[in-house]
């Protein structure tokens, strides 16, 4: 699907192809764009599930891995983890319309449909971007895996029965040891997630900073560590550890972890890119999906 400077803009309709309303609203938003100068096309693999529901679609391209200018995501925020994938090989950015249950990195809800895709066919949109982890597994010091977080690099034991064991260290210096269920490395877009669960602290999404998270730790110190942008979080699996370990990285991309390993989390230098539809406050955002009480405001100092 590689254009001319002159060809049309193309739209990437990823969606959750097991869900019917999914596949209906997918199926709104292509014959829309088709309405217009933008080329709409779906995942191969979503293409049957579109057809099914509207065989008049069939023309609809499927994607081949070329240009795009916008990834509109149908679901959750697994949809949008999912789409991820393919933002970083296009670089175009995602604009997540909500179908799941909370939606927090989705930048609006279904039932604003109509207004959305003619922001986005208008090019009425900001793009955001979010730090990214680029996540790094060393056995023997030798490095065998690599991959990238949008959410978190979780280390998780195997052994339901046992607590892996774990050192924690920032620039190559120590900071604790202990038994634990996990240890989740997060960035801020993926504070309010599996990190959010765990008690880490909720971190607005400028904030240029790394998160590292204890779960179920059997230690006094537990705390949460907030590194800087340019830290090195590093979590090894400790040799006393009975077994080893399980790297997931935004639950989608998995590395098994041998006592010895050493799994490395810095910047990435390819950042997330959100488009945004709105400027308004992320507080505003996280009272909205939280459904926080903020009865009793008045405002002003």
């Amino acid at each position: 699907m590689s254009r001319s400077e002159d060809a049309s803009r193309a739209f990437l309709i990823a969606f959750h192809s097991g869900r019917d309303a999914s596949v209906a609203t997918a199926a709104t938003i292509v014959k829309r764009l088709a309405e217009t100068e933008i080329t709409p096309v779906v995942l191969d693999v979503d293409r049957p599930a579109l057809l099914a529901h509207s065989p008049e679609l069939h023309v609809i391209q499927a994607y081949d891995g070329g240009d795009v200018d916008l990834i509109i995501t149908l679901g959750g925020d697994g949809t949008i983890l999912r789409a991820s994938e393919l933002q970083r090989e296009t670089r175009a950015p995602l604009l997540g319309i909500n179908m799941g249950h909370v939606g927090f990195l989705a930048e609006a809800e279904v039932a604003e449909l109509e207004r959305v895709v003619e922001r986005a066919v208008a090019g009425d949109y900001t793009v955001e971007e979010r730090l990214v982890l680029d996540v790094s597994v060393e056995i023997g010091g030798e490095e065998r895996f690599r991959t990238w977080a949008v959410n978190e690099a979780a280390i998780e034991k195997v052994d339901s029965g046992r607590m892996v064991e774990v050192v924690l260290a920032i620039d190559a210096r120590p900071i604790s040891s202990f038994g634990a269920d996990a240890v989740i490395m997060a960035t801020p877009t993926g504070s309010t997630a599996y990190s959010f669960s765990a008690g880490g602290p909720i971190v607005w999404p400028e904030a240029d900073v790394m998160l590292m998270v204890p779960l179920g730790a059997h230690a006094l110190f537990t705390r949460a560590l907030v590194a800087g942008p340019d830290s090195r979080m590093t979590v090894k699996i400790a040799e006393r550890s009975v077994d080893g370990a399980t790297l997931w990285c935004d639950s989608r991309r998995s590395y098994d972890l041998p006592q010895g390993a050493s799994v490395h989390a810095t910047r990435h230098a390819q950042p997330l890119r959100l488009a945004r539809l709105s400027q308004a406050p992320f507080a505003d955002r996280l009272v909205a999906k939280f459904h926080l009480p903020v009865e009793g405001w008045r405002g002003g100092s």
